[in-house]
């Protein structure tokens, strides 16, 4: 387990004991139980989303860029601004 003997295992255990004491221990074991118990679950959520959505990824990654370019400061004005130039040089070629 982790590179660890039986020797190294139980010298971390008087340790444990001796810091926290017979009444903390159940306590902190349960609860690194359930951490482990939820990264491993969290884990799994991410491996399972990550094999259901690789087809889906190129499609997602375009749409997050479009929304991205689309939230730029000014893109909206800058696109307003170069239709009205558009429609000027238009006019303009329709005089000469």
């Amino acid at each position: 387990m982790f590179g660890l003997g039986f020797q190294e295992i139980l010298l971390i255990l008087v340790i444990l004991f001796l810091l926290f004491g017979a009444k903390k221990l159940p306590e902190i074991g349960r609860g690194l139980g359930e951490t482990m118990k939820e990264i491993r679950k969290i884990r799994d959520e991410r491996k399972e989303g990550k094999e259901k959505n690789k087809g889906d990824q190129k499609g997602d990654l375009i749409s997050d860029i479009k929304k991205g370019v689309e939230e730029i400061p000014g893109l909206k004005e800058a696109k307003e601004i170069k239709e009205t130039v558009d429609k000027v040089k238009n006019i303009t070629k329709f005089l000469k």
